[in-house]
């Protein structure tokens, strides 16, 4: 029995002596500064989500609450009864919410179709051909971010008028494209020149073609771009107002921002709050799902790239 003691005694004291070496206490206070920095960048993280989401929360507990508690001043934070009025008001709005709903998606659809197709074959050829003067086309390309807006909104509208797209969803697409294709050329030529040259000699040696590689070589290497320009195109086409405003004439043909400034007016000019803060929930959720649904690609493509 005491021998044994005593062999056990003599394999604990190692291990003692190394938990108080200095690698050990070294170690010791790392993991300990880990820990520590773990847990505030956790707080900071909870500290932002909560700040990120606060003004959507409360935005949904006052569409919740019924036209006299919307309204009420001061305001109630919390609804004493769960009110559907709000939504039906909108729902019910003039023309509809099905057909506002419609023109918004048709618009922001035709967008990322025009605004993905152009900046592609402009980033593309910017990037990857030797064309004289290519430096200064993207310069004059870009310019179209230092104009404002609004100094073009005339000028397009008659433009459209005389070509018969004014009060049309392509007319209104053409706008919001003219409005986003900048910043998608500057995006997808900057993706585009950071492909290796080597995965386009590769595709040259097996007889690709132009096309070819676009098609098959570059595009799926630039995925993450990709997505991010239909994002960005949806979301700008989704949300944009004054363009709207001006192309669109007819009520049938109004987008849901333009539903949104005429839903909130309530009685005597009063702002109905309930039924704007429904109407902005309603439109929050179109975004959210496609954003939900294209993260998928957008983060395949990024781990895809590091691989590669």
């Amino acid at each position: 029995m005491s021998v044994q003691l005593g062999r056990r005694a003599a394999t604990m004291v190692p291990a003692s002596g190394a938990a108080t070496s200095p690698a050990g206490v070294r170690r010791s206070a790392l993991h300990t500064r880990h820990g520590r920095a773990h847990y505030l960048v956790g707080s900071i993280s909870i500290f932002v989500i909560m700040l990120m989401l606060g003004p959507i929360v409360a935005s949904l507990l006052s569409s919740l609450k019924t036209p006299a508690e919307a309204a009420a001043s001061p305001p109630l934070y919390l609804p004493s009864t769960l009110s559907i009025a709000n939504y039906l008001k909108v729902f019910h709005y003039q023309a509809g919410l099905a057909t506002y709903l419609f023109n918004s998606l048709a618009v922001g659809c035709l967008t990322i179709v025009l605004c993905l197709s152009l900046a592609v074959c402009a980033g593309y050829g910017l990037a990857r051909f030797r064309l004289p003067g290519r430096e200064l086309l993207f310069l004059l390309m870009l310019s179209g971010l230092m104009i404002p807006y609004q100094a073009l909104l005339t000028p397009l509208y008659m433009q459209l008028a005389k070509l018969g797209l004014a009060n049309t969803h392509l007319g209104l697409a053409i706008v919001h494209t003219i409005l986003q294709l900048p910043f998608s050329i500057y995006l997808m030529r900057q993706s585009f020149e950071a492909v290796p040259r080597e995965l386009e000699d590769a595709a040259m040696i097996d007889g690709c073609t132009s096309w070819q590689m676009l098609l098959r070589v570059f595009l799926p290497s630039v995925m993450p771009a990709v997505v991010t320009v239909v994002l960005f195109a949806f979301i700008t086409s989704w949300n944009e107002f004054l363009g709207a405003l001006i192309v669109m004439g007819r009520e049938t043909m109004f987008t849901v921002p333009i539903m949104l400034v005429g839903v909130r007016q309530g009685h005597f000019g009063a702002v109905d709050w309930g039924a704007l803060q429904a109407g902005v929930m309603i439109s929050i959720v179109p975004c959210l799902l496609i954003y939900l649904l294209l993260q998928r690609y957008y983060v395949s493509g990024l781990l895809a790239g590091a691989v590669k």
